[in-house]
């Protein structure tokens, strides 16, 4: 009889008790009467509803001390947490009373504290609209968990957003990605995690960033938002995945004390190449921040990265990898097993993702730099010279980088080999491809032994006619490499080239120095290789200064050339090329190409007149006989 009219008259008069009895009295009776575990979080539920209607803070206070203790001592017998923690979020609007406010955040800490409820309370929170409204974000950040389970609560809520990035992607991004997002941006603004997130710093990095790569070019009308969560409330366009993710990153940069790491990405525009179709490149810009301005990380994440870097869908993969790649320029690379280095690297050579591809060689490239390293990487050559024959200038770029590394290690017949995959990449209409193709090739020149020089010298005379012209390039850095590298050759051949080869003025402004210049390579070419027909393929160059510069040298070389040779395939191929660039919309070339025809036809002329001398000749002899 007594304990049912004690139940009922707490649960009716709930204000009246805390005013009337005092606290330890009242925690007796509570006790007492509440035996089963139901009916504890029930009172719970009628403290935190009494809260509303309580007319003193002093009241207030007591309830939100009532509740804390109630906490602390039957934490184990409640079973409605999902409730009371509703019921709390509910309420914290209407609680004004700054103490009691933080006694009822306080009630949260130690139920998420505890591992038995810690899911169920994330979860609960985490089933809200966001951005989070100013009460919940103040529960976030002032949340006062037990300095032992700090890292075991916020790995909970990370592990959350790492589960989302398991799977393969789909359609629509799971709204508890963007909740767990805004939640670690709110936690790590609070600072009361502050030792966890120092303990966690690589995987909540990683972890982010890969949920930038998940966010590009998503609105929150990608998101699959669970039905009724925002009724009629629209939400903001401005608020979208990708801000909250990179909120987060920056805040955990700043509170990590990655200050200088901040400031390297936000002076070379690295969030926003992480937002956008550059995010490898952000991804890189960071991890070499890191990797200069705090070691410790870096080494951290690398360790991180080696057993996970192939788990997760593409994006994943794709992240990690890029940092990955960009970690091996450190020292500790060299202690990895080749397993997690050169054997990776190899197969990713051989993916059909081109950005694999680009990471594979890219992660080379940084390997390379440890000198140990080069007789594995050796080992990859067919798989980088493969590159060489790709479309993507990035992948051409970093198999030449990696090459200039191992040339001197190349045997005479892979220098033959690539050199005449190089000389298909000269006049390549990619500055960057056009100038490192050639500086690969004079480094191929250099690396040639003395008793080797027979194999690789065709194609040295094969690149006579192309570094020439390109010496009359339009693009100075192009046109000075092409006159480096044709002195290499001429050493090579044991050439003395004519100073007008060095001019840096258009050729065809002086008639004179250009006629010296083709009776030097028109003489010593005989017999090795068709500099003529070389020279007329580039009568088609895109490049205005290549064509004109071609037609020039094609009619003055005519007159040095080996005449049989001529003789014997006639000169009509060559007149049919100049004729077609008569109509060339360009003055200068039509007038360069006329005169080249006229000197094309006296040659062959002179050819067919001297043919028949020598076969009226011939017939004469015979008639004497």
């Amino acid at each position: 009889m007594l304990i049912s009219v004690g139940h009922a008259a707490i649960e009716g008069h709930v204000g009246s008790m805390i005013l009337l009895q005092p606290g330890a009295k009242l925690m007796s009776m509570v006790f007492e009467v509440f035996l089963d575990s139901q009916e504890l979080g029930q009172f719970i539920m009628t403290v935190l509803d009494s809260l509303k209607s309580l007319p003193h803070p002093c009241i207030q206070q007591t309830a939100g001390e009532l509740l804390i203790t109630l906490v602390k001592s039957a934490e184990a017998r409640f079973e409605k947490v999902p409730e009371i923690i509703g019921v709390i979020c509910a309420r914290l609007s209407i609680i004004t009373l700054t103490s009691v406010r933080q006694q009822i955040i306080n009630t949260v800490s130690l139920f998420v504290s505890r591992p038995k409820y810690t899911d169920t309370v994330l979860s609960h929170l985490l089933c809200h609209p966001v951005p989070y409204d100013r009460h919940l974000a103040e529960l976030w950040r002032t949340l006062e968990i037990e300095l032992s389970n700090t890292t075991w609560v916020l790995w909970r809520l990370l592990r959350k957003l790492q589960k989302c990035h398991e799977g393969p992607t789909q359609e629509k991004m799971a709204y508890v990605a963007v909740a767990v997002t805004d939640a670690l941006y709110e936690v790590l603004m609070g600072n009361k995690l502050r030792a966890a997130a120092f303990r966690l710093f690589p995987q909540l990095l990683m972890t982010l960033l890969i949920q930038i790569h998940h966010s590009i070019g998503l609105t929150m009308s990608d998101v699959s938002i669970p039905s009724g969560l925002y009724a009629e409330q629209e939400i903001p366009t401005e608020v979208t995945p990708l801000c909250f993710a990179i909120q987060a990153t920056k805040t955990l940069l700043l509170r990590t004390l990655c200050w200088q790491e901040f400031s390297i990405m936000e002076k070379n525009g690295g969030w926003t190449l992480l937002k956008g179709e550059g995010h490898l490149q952000g991804v890189f810009l960071l991890a070499n921040a890191l990797m200069e301005r705090s070691r410790l990380f870096a080494s951290k994440i690398m360790y991180l990265l080696v057993p996970l870097i192939n788990r997760g869908n593409d994006k994943h993969k794709l992240t990690s990898a890029g940092f990955f790649v960009e970690l091996l320029k450190s020292p500790l690379a060299r202690r990895l097993p080749r397993l997690y280095s050169t054997v990776r690297l190899k197969t990713w050579l051989n993916e059909e993702s081109k950005l694999f591809r680009i990471l594979g060689l890219r992660g080379l490239c940084n390997l390379i730099r440890h000198r140990e390293m080069r007789e594995d990487i050796k080992n990859l050559l067919p798989c980088i010279l493969n590159s060489l024959h790709e479309t993507d200038e990035r992948i051409i770029l970093l198999a030449i980088q990696i090459l200039l590394q191992l040339v001197t290690m190349l045997d005479s017949t892979t220098l033959a080999i690539m050199m005449k995959t190089l000389l298909s990449l000269f006049g390549d209409v990619r500055h960057d491809v056009h100038r490192f193709s050639m500086i690969l090739f004079g480094a191929s020149i250099k690396a040639v032994k003395h008793t080797e020089k027979k194999s690789v010298e065709d194609r040295v005379l094969e690149s006579l006619v192309p570094l020439l012209l390109f010496s009359q390039d339009e693009n100075d850095e192009i046109a000075k490499e092409s006159r480096r590298v044709l002195t290499l050759c001429a050493r090579f051949l044991n050439w003395k080239l004519p100073r007008e080869v060095y001019c840096k003025d258009p050729l065809y402004i002086k008639p004179n120095e250009v006629r010296r210049v083709c009776k030097f390579f028109g003489e010593k070419s005989k017999g090795k290789i068709d500099i003529l027909d070389q020279t007329l393929m580039y009568s088609k160059d895109p490049k205005l200064p290549i064509r004109r510069t071609a037609v020039l040298f094609v009619g003055l070389l005519a007159h040095y050339v080996d005449t049989n040779e001529l003789k014997r395939k006639g000169t009509d191929w060559i007149e049919n090329d100049l004729r077609e660039l008569l109509q060339d919309p360009e003055p200068s070339l039509r007038i360069i190409a006329s005169q080249a025809l006229f000197r094309i036809q006296r040659v062959g002329s002179t050819a067919e007149a001297e043919l028949s001398m020598s076969w009226l000749r011939k017939l004469v002899g015979c008639l004497h006989t």
